[in-house]
């Protein structure tokens, strides 16, 4: 089960959903991983009712955090402000579909304190996100 949720993974990496910018959003944010570089900005347009109408993420990263942030702007559209806050990691976890390590939660959990910042319109208080490491040989060892 592990291997469909891998090439899950390489899908939304090779061919992100939603990847591009929209112009005038209501929502905007960006932020990076400082321990491996991954760098995303995400937009979001909001309906009469303030909820997610259009959402777009850009940047750069890893796989896991690519993938991370196009599956989690698939399940958007349609939420409300305070539903974007509340979206637990889990969520985003849930949508990998793998185990994450540690180091590579930051990756993860990227596209997930974006969307809040922006939902927030300032950076959101993040508890600890995963450990200090070397991404880079973790995705050796996951194959990812």
């Amino acid at each position: 089960m592990d291997e469909l949720y891998r090439e899950q993974i390489l899908e939304h990496y090779k061919r992100p959903h939603n990847f591009g910018r929209l112009e005038d959003p209501d929502l905007e944010f960006e932020d990076t991983n400082p321990f491996c570089g991954d760098e995303q900005h995400v937009t979001i347009r909001l309906d009469e009712e303030n909820r997610v109408a259009e959402v777009a993420f850009d940047g750069q990263g890893c796989a896991i955090s690519t993938a991370a942030t196009s599956l989690l702007t698939d399940e958007l559209v349609g939420k409300s402000r305070q539903e974007l806050l509340r979206l637990p990691k889990e969520f985003v976890l849930d949508l990998l579909g793998i185990e994450i390590s540690a180091t590579r939660m930051k990756c993860a959990m990227l596209g997930l304190k974006v969307v809040k910042s922006a939902g927030l319109g300032e950076p959101a208080e993040w508890e600890d996100e995963g450990a200090q490491g070397d991404p880079e040989a973790e995705r050796t060892a996951d194959g990812i």
